[in-house]
């Protein structure tokens, strides 16, 4: 982010998590992902979130595996790790 260059957050968490906070990713709830892929770039980096960081991790292995993506990062620790690490002011319930 501080570099200006483009990426593709992509949030995959439940709605009723989203609602409680948001680091304004693109909400593409994690079952939905493989009815969505046409939302997810290919060229340019692409960065799966979740709450903690474990469904993004399952989420991005998968895609890497199965679908030949090999653009994916993982949001280590998800938004709970941004909260405590970038932006304490996320409220997330």
């Amino acid at each position: 982010m501080d570099l200006n260059e483009p990426y593709q957050l992509i949030d995959i968490r439940e709605i009723y998590e989203v609602e409680q906070g948001s680091i304004n990713g693109e909400h593409i709830p994690m079952g939905e992902v493989l009815n969505n892929l046409d939302k997810i770039r290919r060229d340019i980096p692409v960065i799966f979130h979740c709450h903690a960081g474990s469904r993004a991790v399952n989420m991005v292995r998968y895609l890497e595996s199965e679908l030949n993506f090999t653009n994916l990062y993982n949001l280590e620790g998800g938004i709970m790790a941004w909260k405590n690490e970038i932006d304490p002011s996320i409220n997330l319930g």
